[in-house]
């Protein structure tokens, strides 16, 4: 019946995806109830109706995403509106903030539907966190990692390629960690792995090397999808590092 259904409101500045996402996501389980642009709007309809789940964006036509969550959860303060934030920028820090403000789950764009009505259902069941998220997340960026590491021939076994799959997880969390690659990066995972930043340096160049000598190359180049290296052409370490973890911001990791 109708009001069994998941009520869900989407706040989003983009009307084409509201419009999708609306489409999209009523079944038999879940309606769409309002869609916004802009947080006072939400909030207003939220005073006076029944909503379950918030879909919100970060960027708004006016305020942002953190200003809305903050907003709801001083009226809200039994965090009875769960609130999950849909959003192309996945930065840790913007993740850390969104779950400071009160969000109960962040996914980047762009989102597969299924996911999000998965999303939708268990914090109506409440049985997600934003721990259960964090730990969800880091399996499967850990597990991308590895498809990669496996596609240009990165052995499991040797040392670097611990250290390799940090250095992308941290370039993936925080960009600009790769213009201080020997002053911050080397030395935050030699710290984890109590080792010396020259032999976090020396043993993700050797894992680098050793795909090159195993000469994967057209995987390479087919994983990027264009011609990024030859054989007589090896990466730095940082450009290694910041191509990959590029590669999977794009794919909204």
């Amino acid at each position: 019946m109708e009001n069994e259904k998941v009520k869900v409101v989407l706040l989003d500045s983009n009307l084409e995806s509201r419009e999708i996402q609306k489409t999209k996501l009523c079944d038999d389980n879940i309606s769409v109830v309002a869609d916004f642009d802009t947080s006072e709007e939400t909030l207003k309809f939220l005073e006076g109706n029944d909503v379950d789940v918030v879909v919100t964006d970060i960027l708004l036509q006016r305020g942002d995403g953190f200003s809305f969550i903050e907003s709801l959860r001083k009226v809200d303060t039994d965090k009875r509106v769960k609130i999950i934030v849909v959003s192309a920028i996945a930065s840790e820090g913007f993740i850390n903030r969104a779950f400071g403000v009160g969000a109960d789950y962040y996914m980047v764009k762009p989102v597969d539907i299924d996911n999000l009505k998965s999303r939708i259902m268990d914090l109506k069941r409440n049985v997600f966190s934003a721990k259960s998220y964090r730990s969800t997340r880091n399996r499967a960026l850990e597990e991308k990692i590895s498809n990669i590491f496996i596609t240009v021939g990165i052995p499991a076994h040797i040392k670097g390629y611990q250290f390799l799959r940090e250095a992308i997880k941290m370039a993936i969390e925080s960009p600009d960690i790769i213009n201080s690659i020997t002053k911050k990066l080397y030395p935050s995972i030699a710290g984890k792995y109590d080792t010396s930043a020259s032999k976090v340096e020396r043993a993700i160049r050797h894992a680098i090397e050793v795909a090159w000598n195993r000469g994967k190359i057209e995987n390479i180049n087919n994983l990027f999808g264009v011609r990024v290296y030859s054989n007589n052409e090896k990466p730095t370490n940082g450009e290694f590092i910041a191509l990959v973890a590029d590669k999977m911001l794009i794919e909204g990791v």
